[in-house]
């Protein structure tokens, strides 16, 4: 799968949050990258901020937290390409999690690890 396609199953994606949460989504970018940084080529997405939940009264002037959603790991652990749609959206609703402070544990509790 090319990286305008996949750009656009992430967008879809987005347009599926329901809208009373994106509203509340504060100073934060989504992005798509084919590959991480570092070691772990099997990351999926990455969320670098601080949560809404972490920000305080002196909360300002800080470049907006990032959400970035890997192309080619996902596309390596998909068989199909209705795979990468699920994958996308999960990881992509997984990251959001993170935005207002959910982390992984209570994540994989809710079904979205």
């Amino acid at each position: 799968m090319g990286r305008e396609r996949f750009d656009e199953l992430v967008a879809e994606a987005l347009d599926e949050v329901p809208a009373e949460l994106l509203v509340l989504m504060d100073n934060v970018v989504v992005l798509v990258e084919d590959d991480p940084d570092g070691d772990d080529r099997n990351l999926l997405g990455l969320y670098e901020g601080y949560a809404l939940t972490d920000r305080g009264w002196n909360y300002a002037g800080v470049l907006p937290d990032r959400i970035t959603i890997y192309r080619n790991p996902t596309l390596r652990m998909c068989d199909s390409d209705e795979d990468v749609v699920e994958e996308v959206a999960t990881t992509v609703v997984h990251e959001i999690a993170h935005h207002f402070g959910i982390d992984d544990e209570r994540l994989h509790e809710l079904g979205w690890g």
